[in-house]
């Protein structure tokens, strides 16, 4: 699926000044359910609290619901043999929110297949940074010596955490970032990761497929 495929036809609604959605059921079979509105922090936060995330390329913002929704279960973390190597030899030192800019502005820059440029456009930008003044976004980073060489940044509300991109510029530095905050988040209470559409890296790491409905459940319990 890539933002702002074209679905099959149908009345797709159109967002305005007030911050609402349409029931998820209406989102179509690649989970597309609204178009328009703005990435304010309020409108933001609204979305994910109720399983919605945004994601497209050019100017207008297409909402997205999934179903079934990838996540990962902090408890279900999988972490190979080679992983465990690679954070026993501490080739990557992990922080949190030291380098928030940066690391959206290198997950903008890599290259996705199917898609032509990014979707982390300016608007894009600062909404998320909006949302990192007020403690909901963040970022994790690796580095190398002074060197930032991966990482990921997005939204967390309660004990949910809502991932939106990662990068990667060394091998593994990303799985690095991923598998030592999500051990962190855990110990601070995290009981879920949306990782919204399914990746090969992410199910090598424990994610797995739910529901829509029974995500959204989820949310109504820890997303608070």
């Amino acid at each position: 699926m890539a933002p702002g495929a074209a679905t099959a036809l149908r009345t797709l609604h159109f967002l305005d000044e007030k911050i609402w959605f349409p029931p998820l059921e209406e989102a179509d079979e690649e989970g597309l359910l609204a178009a328009g509105g703005d990435l304010s922090a309020e409108r933001l936060i609204y979305a994910y609290r109720h399983g919605i995330f945004p994601w497209y390329e050019g100017q207008v913002p297409l909402w997205w619901s999934p179903d079934p929704r990838f996540v990962l279960f902090p408890s279900e973390l999988c972490i190979s043999k080679s992983m465990k190597q690679v954070l026993k030899k501490q080739l990557f030192h992990v922080t949190r929110d030291q380098a928030f800019s940066q690391v959206i502005k290198r997950c903008a820059a890599v290259p996705r297949p199917g898609q032509n440029g990014t979707w982390i456009t300016e608007a894009v930008v600062k909404g998320y940074h909006d949302l990192h003044k007020l403690g909901h976004a963040h970022s994790y980073e690796a580095w190398q010596g002074s060197c930032l060489v991966g990482g990921f940044y997005g939204v967390r509300l309660g004990q949910v955490f809502f991932g939106e991109s990662m990068f990667s510029d060394a091998s593994n530095a990303s799985k690095a970032a991923f598998i030592t905050a999500v051990e962190g988040m855990k110990a601070d209470g995290l009981r879920l990761i949306d990782c919204q559409v399914h990746t090969t890296h992410l199910e090598s790491l424990g994610a797995r497929f739910l529901s829509r409905q029974y995500f959204v459940d989820l949310l109504r319990q820890w997303a608070v």
